[in-house]
């Protein structure tokens, strides 16, 4: 094994990626096969197979997680493009390993590689539950619409030993505090005693993430993501629950997922959805560079189409990240999209009522003053 150190990151693909990839064996169940330096580090280091099978040294890559001791938990946003301006992320990076998600390049302000270290290299807040009750007892607080997931998975496989998301539920919960989960798990059923609860004080909503039926291109592209059927399950059994549950295509992605999107969402109104939402596939920064190796290692005859289509939408481009366009973009394509899901989604029954949460419920908790520990 060869580390070649450059001073700058290259940011196209090289004309021979098999030379830059982690070998498989050591990648096996990941979604990137690329771990590049960040963008903002000095000096570029990338491994590639010098040929003296000093590989078989190398054991099998590990998901490693570290405990972080963050100082506030709400984010907030003043995006036109977005529904809500706040939002939280018990967790940093995915183990999900989705090739496409625009939250990648996040990694590289934490000195990181958006590539594998974002899938193994991971982030916990275990103070998150303690943060936000502080938070919501501060002075003047307006409670709207907290967002879960927009970034990271909260349900990702992580949770089912830290249990933050459920912490956090607990606290919206007991100050009757709105909130809006989006996930790719299953595992958020677990927590179907609580959403229950405050879906009855109309305090909840939660939306599946659903990108594709097709469980073997799911598996390549979602690695550790639950398969579909099971997303789908989760929507049956929240429903049933008086939780109301919506389907997230996100993303469409040109001339491999977007002629699902009819069967899709037929499936998800049959398992009890009521709302129907979708994001075009979206590039930003090294997000790029691992979807395109990904298209070349997973679907080559896919490669030209695919990318010929996302530039058509994208002013010519891999990624536009102008305002009112980034999540749907434009031209005749992005419009027949459009058009395809709306008509679906009106013949289904889906999206007749959108629904606004409560926030008159809320009342700030008392335990906010509580001095949390300075290290």
């Amino acid at each position: 094994m060869v580390t070649v150190i450059q001073s700058a990151v290259a940011p196209a693909l090289t004309e021979n990626p098999d030379s830059a990839r982690v070998p498989e064996e050591r990648r096996r169940g990941r979604g990137a096969a690329l771990n590049k330096s960040g963008r903002y580090e000095p000096l570029s280091r990338e491994s590639f197979d010098d040929g003296w099978d000093s590989l078989e040294d190398l054991p099998p890559l590990q998901t490693r997680v570290q405990e972080e001791r963050a100082r506030t938990i709400i984010t907030r946003n003043e995006s036109p493009d977005l529904s809500f301006d706040r939002s939280i992320n018990p967790y940093r990076g995915c183990e999900h390993g989705c090739i496409y998600c625009f939250a990648r390049p996040s990694h590289a302000f934490l000195g990181l590689s958006p590539g594998l270290d974002f899938e193994t290299r991971l982030f916990a807040k275990p103070n998150a539950a303690q943060l936000l009750e502080r938070e919501l007892s501060r002075p003047g607080y307006t409670p709207r619409v907290i967002a879960i997931g927009t970034n990271t998975d909260p349900y990702q496989p992580l949770e089912r030993g830290y249990g933050l998301m459920r912490d956090i539920l607990e606290v919206l919960e007991n100050c009757g505090h709105p909130v809006a989960i989006v996930t790719k798990s299953a595992l958020v059923t677990r927590d179907i005693d609580i959403l229950a609860r405050m879906a009855e004080r109309n305090l909840v909503k939660v939306a599946l993430s659903v990108t594709s039926l097709d469980r073997k291109l799911c598996r390549a592209m979602e690695p550790r993501a639950s398969a579909p059927h099971k997303r789908l399950g989760a929507i049956k059994a929240l429903s049933a629950a008086g939780i109301p549950t919506s389907i997230m295509m996100a993303p469409i992605i040109p001339a491999l997922t977007d002629s699902e999107i009819e069967n899709l969402l037929e499936e998800a109104a049959g398992h009890g959805a009521v709302e129907a939402g979708y994001v075009l596939l979206r590039l930003p920064l090294e997000v790029s560079e691992l979807f395109r190796d990904w298209l070349l290692r997973e679907r080559p005859d896919r490669y030209q189409r695919v990318m010929s289509l996302i530039r058509s939408m994208r002013g010519g481009k891999d990624y536009d990240a102008k305002w009112g366009e980034r999540m749907r973009g434009g031209g005749p394509y992005a419009d027949q999209i459009s058009k395809r899901f709306s008509l679906a989604a009106k013949r289904l029954g889906l999206n007749l009522r959108r629904k606004k949460l409560n926030s008159d419920a809320f009342v700030q908790p008392q335990k906010g003053g509580v001095q949390l520990d300075l290290f």
